[in-house]
């Protein structure tokens, strides 16, 4: 259940023309290129969703991620429905629901987006009242980025929720 080339480079222009269209027409577009996939296809719901999500209606957009992850999406689309998905939940008051699945997430194996799922994580614990541990986990990621200070700020982020220092 794989989608082509030709599909892939079709959908990454028109996300990336998404500023040219109203946010109607947007999903539209989506929604015609999802109906290329075959009925039921984890890609196609994903698709439908960021365009749900990207265009201001995240309540239409966390059923057709739960479908996207329940029909086997994989890769970093998985990820990202994730991530996006949590970052929705929270946005709509579900804060202890988006920390559950990024708390999984950041588990779950590691790539190029873990420093996304750490951010939105660190959203979500401050909406619970966890601020010292989103400040800890912002931290730390961010650590890695900055051209001096790593070790620093990464013993910094360990101190502000009780953990020791690395000597």
């Amino acid at each position: 259940m794989t989608t082509t080339p030709e599909w892939e480079q079709r959908s990454a222009d028109l996300w990336a023309a998404i500023d040219d269209y109203d946010a109607a027409d947007f999903r539209a577009k989506v929604g015609a290129l999802a109906d290329e996939l075959p009925e039921g296809h984890p890609v196609a719901y994903f698709e439908r969703a960021c365009a749900n999500d990207s265009t201001g209606v995240g309540e239409e957009a966390v059923p057709l991620y739960r479908q996207a992850l329940d029909g086997g999406l994989t890769g970093e689309r998985r990820r990202r429905a994730v991530i996006q998905m949590a970052s929705t939940l929270r946005a709509m008051g579900e804060a202890e629901t988006s920390v559950e699945l990024l708390t999984r997430e950041r588990d779950n194996g590691s790539d190029h987006l873990d420093d996304a799922v750490t951010a939105f994580l660190a959203l979500a614990l401050m909406d619970v009242g966890r601020e010292r541990e989103a400040a800890s986990l912002a931290l730390g990621a961010l650590a890695k980025h900055l051209p001096r200070y790593n070790r620093s700020l990464a013993n910094y982020a360990k101190i502000a929720i009780g953990e020791e220092p690395t000597a």
